[in-house]
């Protein structure tokens, strides 16, 4: 195994539990923030999202799918170039998607997230935002297609995505004061 896949087998084991969904037999995998599923094995993987962005990736000639989970737009480049950036999650999760097998003109994108649901007089961070924006560059300059997105708002979002199906479930997370 080399130091790539070793890398990203850390990031993956890492980031998730295990449970099991008796309605189709696939296992629950739980998505944390700064990590990504790509496996061949299908899962049911669920997550949730505020100004984080999920990228939930699906080749429907293979019938899989992978997903991301990251917090902030762009590696600045010191440090560890881990999946918590956008441009390193999204890049990762798309090579994995090709070790596979899967072409790229046969790859569809769903984005899910980016809400500013932190209040603040004056929000000059836009977190949210700029992490919607560098997932759709990013898909684009790959040309991959964005066939479906729930982006931006002032609401935190639960997904469950079958990587079988490339099926996304969503549920807006309503805030509570």
């Amino acid at each position: 195994m080399d130091l790539h896949s070793m890398e990203t087998n850390l990031y993956l084991m890492a980031a998730m539990t295990q449970s099991f969904n008796p309605d189709n037999e696939l296992p629950v995998k739980y998505l944390y923030p700064a990590t990504l599923y790509a496996e061949k094995e299908p899962a049911i993987v669920d997550t949730i999202l505020g100004s984080c962005v999920a990228v939930c990736l699906y080749d429907p000639v293979l019938r899989m799918g992978a997903i991301n989970h990251y917090m902030l737009p762009l590696w600045n480049g010191t440090g560890l170039a881990s999946p918590k950036y956008g441009n390193i999650a999204i890049e990762k999760v798309i090579e994995r998607m090709q070790s596979f097998g899967s072409k790229i003109p046969n790859i569809q994108a769903k984005v899910f997230g980016g809400g500013e649901v932190v209040e603040t007089k004056i929000n000059t961070f836009k977190i949210g935002q700029r992490n919607i924006e560098i997932a759709e560059q990013m898909l684009r300059e790959k040309n991959i297609s964005i066939v479906s997105r729930s982006v931006g708002g002032n609401n935190g979002r639960k997904i469950r995505f079958n990587t079988q199906t490339g099926v996304v479930l969503m549920k807006a997370i309503q805030k509570t004061i």
